[in-house]
């Protein structure tokens, strides 16, 4: 989720009892590499807070690698890959420890806005070799279980930690890290999504090699066009209920929002929680 970390428009109040007309579905498609991309239109969920039944015609859904993916959808595999999970600290903490970012007193750094996560330190090639046999079963565990594609949290990372008395994450080490996953993934046949980090989206795409994209907040920080003047229609696309720029309707009027733009309540709750909240953009055209 991002760090700070959804039809007219349809309220679903739950998922079971949505009515949505998405019109034609375009995609999936595959690319040259043989991995299948997401679909670009349809009905699209995500679901990090705990997986739920997907509704009739929900065609794309994100969930976390500790979940299943779903039937009959094309399934995105969260993958945390530069901070530890909530409630890991501890198995990283110990034997792992020189595999996480320390600041300049030696203390291990944690994510302000989520302080149960460490930062993973890939600034060395014997460091990312250590945190990819620890995140590489869990890409590899998706594949595994049937997903079609994973997405890489908090790539951002060494954007947001660049003051030496707090640590500083390398951006070559960042980057080297990202393409040591993106590998990873199409050789087990996923397709591999850039988490945020509009700053680097050419890079990302062209250099890096991701292969679409997953953006939180764009609306709300008006940098959508990063993404989707670079990946075109292959950017899903999630808004918040705390911090809408504007009516979600006028969200959707933006020209350069995704074609599959929800709006989610933050703490991603599942369907029978009173705290749940879903709306869908409009299909284009």
């Amino acid at each position: 989720m991002r760090k700070s970390w959804m039809l007219g428009v349809v309220v679903v109040l739950g998922l079971a009892g949505c009515q949505v007309a998405p019109g034609a579905i375009e995609g999936p498609v595959s690319t040259a590499g043989g991995v299948v991309l997401p679909p670009v239109s349809g009905v699209f969920d995500y679901q990090l807070g705990g997986a739920y039944d997907l509704s009739p015609g929900v065609d794309v859904v994100v969930r976390d690698a500790s979940d299943a993916p779903a039937r009959g959808a094309y399934n995105i595999c969260y993958v945390n890959g530069f901070q530890t999970q909530p409630g890991e600290k501890d198995a990283w903490a110990g034997d792992r420890e020189d595999l996480l970012l320390h600041d300049a007193d030696g203390e291990l750094v944690l994510d302000p806005d989520w302080p149960d996560e460490y930062i993973l330190d890939p600034s060395s090639a014997s460091q990312r070799d250590g945190i990819l046999k620890v995140i590489g079963p869990v890409i590899t565990g998706c594949a595994d279980d049937g997903y079609d594609a994973v997405e890489i949290d908090n790539l951002d990372t060494w954007i947001r930690f660049t003051d030496p008395a707090d640590g500083v994450i390398s951006e070559s080490g960042a980057m080297a890290l990202a393409r040591a996953y993106v590998a990873l993934a199409h050789q087990h046949g996923l397709a591999i999504g850039q988490k945020n980090a509009a700053e680097i989206a050419e890079t990302g795409h062209a250099d890096i090699g991701f292969d679409f994209a997953v953006t939180e907040e764009c609306a709300a920080y008006d940098e959508c066009s990063a993404y989707t003047s670079v990946y075109g229609k292959q950017v899903l696309q999630i808004e918040y209920t705390d911090n809408l720029p504007a009516p979600f309707t006028a969200v959707c009027e933006r020209g350069d929002r995704a074609p599959l733009t929800i709006l989610r309540d933050r703490d991603l709750a599942t369907a029978d929680n009173s705290d749940y909240a879903y709306e869908q953009c409009p299909a284009d055209g």
